[in-house]
């Protein structure tokens, strides 16, 4: 099994956390969403104590909610002494609906509306990440309106090619995201943020990609960040006190993916960090990581039901589920690799070659191509790991097909329902 809270018990079936997939499948219905709690606190847990032993506790968890978003996870968030980062004002009201501190919620996002901007002011969010020079203007102008200082870190482009897919890149030179170094634009959001009256520039952030399974890449954007740390000090006089690196840490989707530990990536970057504060005679900033998928991608499973199965001679064999891109989209935008299984066989070798189809009207709708699994046939449960991140939360009613139910599962604990699976009545709601 890919990770350690998915096992076999004495029926055969696939567990989750101690969880029968088959029993939960009859009970909520499928599609359906099942995250291991057990796994998202375990790592939230291991990236606090990495923040702890290589950066001596100065820093901060924030998890990246664009990977998962709903009241829960934030409920979560906040037991395990989590910052959270938003990208929108939706991701922003959901965590303040249960209350998260808002001092420890940062707000992300390359083209922030205004009132996205003026919910953040008046909700006094620790950190804006402010994307553009544009930006910048705006956010002092409805800070001052609000008679309030707004404290800031500048997203920054550090040039790094993350060895990733083209879609997820996001720290090279062309892209939407951030303020670029070679161009001049960084240094001159720096100069422009301190001029602002209600603007309090606390630091400087970067995010170079996701699912990297190296640590060079990391390594070099922290090089590239300390020495813009050096040049403002240098050009301005002002001491930059945090540094935000981001996210973008690989996970295990089938098994001939290697990531390395978290525990690994961050001595990898303490090392450059504190050879760079050495070298430059800068104290170390305060660090912030933002991990998501690697906090919640691991912990999914999706459980279908399997409908038809159509042999083509000589080509491929189609085995179709009762789900698709409308919950997951990644294979259609990525070609994203998973690993599957038959639950209800789960002791049994996967020995049957399949391309695993789902029910949207789209050819292109697949799950995953040429993938072993158990021999199918109608009516059983299938599952599909790492489904965590970016699963519910790019989720679609093409097709106007109702979003799955969310479960949360605990080793020795009753399952729970945390998101609703929609209903025909909720895809009409707001049609007039």
């Amino acid at each position: 099994m890919l990770y350690d809270f998915l096992g076999v018990n004495e029926k055969g079936n696939l567990t989750i956390s101690g969880s029968d997939a088959v029993h939960l499948a009859k009970k909520y219905g499928t599609p359906l969403y099942v995250m291991s709690e057990d796994y998202i606190r375990g790592a939230c847990r291991e990236f606090h104590k990495s923040i702890d032993k290589y950066y001596g506790g100065n820093g901060m968890v924030l998890f990246a909610s664009k990977a998962f978003s709903c009241k829960e996870i934030y409920r979560i968030m906040m037991q395990e002494n989590c910052g959270v980062d938003v990208v929108s004002g939706g991701e922003l009201y959901t965590a303040l609906s249960v209350g998260f501190p808002t001092e420890n919620i940062v707000f992300h996002g390359n083209n922030k509306s205004q009132d996205e901007l003026k919910m953040a002011v008046d909700n006094n969010v620790g950190r804006v990440i402010v994307d553009g020079l544009s930006e910048l203007d705006m956010l002092d102008a409805i800070a001052e309106k609000a008679n309030k200082t707004v404290s800031v870190m500048l997203r920054i482009k550090p040039g790094i090619d993350a060895h990733t897919h083209e879609f997820i890149k996001t720290g090279q030179i062309d892209s939407k995201f951030g303020l670029a170094l070679e161009t001049g634009e960084a240094l001159e959001g720096v100069k422009k943020a301190l001029e602002y009256k209600n603007i309090n520039l606390k630091g400087i952030h970067c995010h170079i990609g996701s699912q990297i399974f190296g640590t060079e890449p990391f390594e070099s954007a922290a090089d590239v960040m300390y020495t813009f740390l050096a040049k403002v000090k240098e050009e301005t006089g002002f001491c930059i006190e945090e540094i935000n690196l981001g996210g973008g840490f690989g996970i295990r989707y089938t098994e001939l993916d290697s990531p390395v530990s978290y525990d690994m990536y961050m001595s990898k970057v303490a090392e450059v960090m504190q050879r760079k504060s050495k070298e430059l005679g800068i104290p170390m900033p305060k660090i912030y990581i933002e991990p998501g998928r690697a906090i919640v991608g691991p912990a999914g499973v999706t459980l279908y039901t399997v409908g038809a199965i159509k042999a083509i001679p000589n080509i491929r064999t189609y085995v179709s589920i009762d789900g698709g891109m409308s919950d997951n989209p990644r294979y259609a935008l990525y070609q994203s690799d998973y690993e599957a299984c038959i639950a209800n066989k789960a002791a049994k070798p996967r020995k049957f070659l399949a391309t695993i189809a789902g029910k949207c009207c789209e050819s292109g709708d697949l799950i995953q191509e040429d993938t072993f699994i158990q021999k199918p046939k109608s009516g059983d449960i299938m599952a599909v790991f790492s489904t965590g991140a970016y699963n519910y939360t790019m989720a679609s009613n093409y097709n106007r097909i109702p979003r799955p139910a969310t479960v949360f599962v605990k080793e020795g604990e009753k399952s729970r329902i945390v998101i609703r699976r929609e209903t025909y009545e909720d895809l009409v709601r707001n049609d007039i």
